[in-house]
């Protein structure tokens, strides 16, 4: 990677990390690319060569988040749902800046929602309707069900509504999934 790479994934970095903070303190609305800009010690222009306005920047920082989530599903396909959970949640605390964030505030509504379809997608691979508990059940009830299910449990984690370790939270998630999977 050269000088340059390094230099623009740290301006980047700069400028995600200032919006973060922002979203924690101030309403969405409120929030200008000066503010950003300020924040993260770099130049107006700085913000819009790597972000068409605050909305693309939001969209960019879900987008890699979910993106990430993803790889780390992968990663875990084999494992069991308590193990796999455990990576989540591993991954939420190393980011838990961004996902109080958007987990806590009213104006994050399209990350939850982004959320959610991704874990309901993440689900569809791992119901069984032809057998078991499940039997001549609805997958897509099934899925939506443990998805809305899984965001709650995310959700109230974040909003200090449930007072755990990420691992108690994460082994508990996965026991009532592989109860139910």
């Amino acid at each position: 990677m050269s000088v340059v790479d390094r230099r623009i994934l740290k301006t980047q970095e700069a400028i995600k990390k200032a919006f973060i903070e922002l979203m924690s303190e101030t309403n969405f609305d409120h929030i200008t690319i000066q503010d950003i800009a300020d924040r993260a010690n770099v130049g107006r222009r700085t913000v819009y060569h790597h972000y068409l306005d605050k909305f693309d920047l939001l969209d960019k920082l879900i987008e890699e988040h979910i993106s990430e989530l993803g790889r780390l599903c992968e990663t875990a396909a084999e494992l069991s749902f308590i193990d796999a959970n455990l990576i989540w949640f591993e991954y939420f605390e190393q980011n838990y800046s961004f996902f109080s964030m958007m987990l806590a505030s009213k104006g994050a509504l399209s990350f939850r929602s982004r959320f959610l379809s991704f874990v309901i997608e993440e689900l569809k691979g791992e119901v069984d309707i032809s057998r078991g508990t499940n039997q001549g059940l609805s997958g897509d009830i099934i899925v939506k069900f443990f998805g809305a299910a899984i965001v709650g449990i995310v959700e109230s984690y974040f909003t200090d509504e449930i007072h755990r370790s990420p691992e108690f939270v994460a082994e508990q998630l996965g026991i009532l999934l592989e109860r139910n999977f």
